[in-house]
């Protein structure tokens, strides 16, 4: 049984960083695909980064240039480094997995595992 695990997040004022971690257990996470998944209150949860197995990255384009999608395969982590934070990227964060090593399109349905999120709050 996979399993995700997300830390890191919290209370940041505007333009401050914060970085999420994404402990994986119970599976081969080095051949998945890793992602990032947000969702604010009232709204659709949406893709915000990937990384494929072999390092390949895709960004939504509200955080290119800010957030860094990264992975340790030898500890089963993925993290995502978030830079110039916004009022806006106030949301719970949720890492997701899929057992493809490349990654498919960041829509819900494509990813079968999930972690329970963290809630990273960017106050202006």
């Amino acid at each position: 049984q996979v399993q995700l695990v997300e830390s890191g997040g919290g209370s940041v004022q505007a333009g401050g960083s914060l970085r999420l971690s994404c402990a994986v257990s119970g599976g081969t996470s080095s051949r998945y695909c890793m992602a990032w998944f947000r969702q604010a209150p009232g709204k659709e949860r949406e893709g915000v980064a990937l990384i494929a197995s072999a390092g390949g990255t895709w960004y939504a384009n509200s955080v290119k240039g800010r957030f860094t999608i990264s992975r340790d395969n030898a500890m089963n982590n993925a993290y995502l480094q978030m830079n110039s934070l916004k009022s806006e990227d106030t949301a719970m964060y949720y890492c997701a997995a899929d057992s493809r090593t490349w990654c498919p399109a960041a829509t819900m349905s494509n990813y079968r595992y999930w972690g329970q999120g963290t809630q990273v709050t960017v106050s202006s």
